[in-house]
């Protein structure tokens, strides 16, 4: 087994992806959320490949190293899943493992409920599968929040783009912060007050927590380097698409997820105030029946897999052990 993480390019539906890989075995992708890259992985990368898996963490559309439509139509969940499916075609693969943190999970959940035949397992971190949709549409998030919620706040085009993009490492210092669990209190929504920027919500921390390092945010930065002042516009379109994925997913609403299933969360993720353990119960049931575990994970904040990164390489070695057992 090669000990070092590869790097390099593979185009999919016509977008180029930069992908990490390590290991040779059965395939797992893991697949990142907002606003992170293939690094937020770092530290499953040679766990899961000392154990026989062959670990590939792409830098999904629009996102870091990778290739950024400039349509911000082009980042539905179909094109997200579309690039996975066209992924594990270009990696030489029939099937693999899909794991999926924060709108990696949505990505995740959603190939699994639409190409089963691809999917040997799907788990998700963070966000549970709320489907068809991946996430609610806009106008309830406007009735529980107000027009405040960052997700509302993301939809003006160009605004959050530009305050992200001022400050890159300040950016990732406080939204990886801000997110981080082991403070007290419970997680609240992120809303923006009338009349302040989205980072004025957020102050610099004075002390990066204890799993987040100088040499981690300057690894950030630099996959972002190369999109300049339009470095978090990708990603927002994500965000920009969410009414859209509702209706475009419609016709498979009903559907569960056939494959088994993985669900880890952090005790804090500010998911579980905006979910709720009732809706989120629900949600497994409903959509997950063949689920394996649901574990929650104390003291620990929205970033998992770098938060508690034995945990999640344990329970995500748990998982894949069942799936070849």
């Amino acid at each position: 087994m090669d000990n070092a993480v590869e790097h390099s390019h593979v185009e999919v539906n016509g977008v180029r992806l930069h992908i990490a890989e390590q290991g040779e075995g059965p395939l797992v992708l893991l697949l990142h959320g907002f606003p992170e890259s293939w690094y937020s992985w770092r530290h499953q990368f040679a766990p899961l490949a000392a154990a026989g898996y062959r670990v590939v963490a792409p830098d999904q559309r629009g996102y870091a190293r990778s290739e950024q439509p400039a349509d911000a139509d082009a980042y539905t969940l179909l094109h997200l899943v579309g690039d996975v499916t066209a992924l594990i075609h270009a990696l030489g693969e029939e099937r693999a493992v899909v794991v999926g943190h924060d709108w990696g999970a949505p990505v995740a959940w959603t190939t699994a409920l639409l190409r089963p035949d691809l999917v040997r397992g799907v788990a998700g971190l963070s966000v549970p599968p709320l489907l068809p949709g991946g996430l609610p549409p806009l106008r309830q998030a406007r009735e529980n929040y107000g027009e405040g919620f960052y997700q509302i706040y993301f939809q003006q085009p160009g605004v959050a783009d530009a305050e992200l993009a001022e400050d890159v490492r300040s950016t990732f210092r406080r939204i990886l912060g801000r997110g981080s669990g082991g403070g007290s209190g419970r997680p609240r929504p992120w809303v923006v007050p009338a009349g302040q920027r989205l980072l004025d919500t957020v102050p610099e921390p004075e002390h990066l927590p204890d799993w987040l390092t100088k040499d981690d945010i300057e690894a950030f930065a630099a996959d972002y380097a190369g999109h300049g002042g339009d470095a978090f516009t990708g990603p927002l379109n994500w965000y920009r698409n969410i009414d859209r994925n509702n209706e475009l997913l419609a016709p498979f609403g009903g559907l569960a997820i056939t494959v088994p299933v993985l669900y880890v969360v952090g005790e804090q993720d500010m998911v579980n105030a905006l979910v709720g353990p009732d809706r989120m119960r629900t949600a497994l049931e409903r959509f997950a029946p063949r689920l394996h575990r649901h574990v929650t994970l104390p003291g620990t904040g929205h970033w998992t897999q770098q938060e508690r990164p034995a945990e999640v390489t344990a329970a995500l070695l748990d998982f894949l052990g069942q799936l070849d057992g």
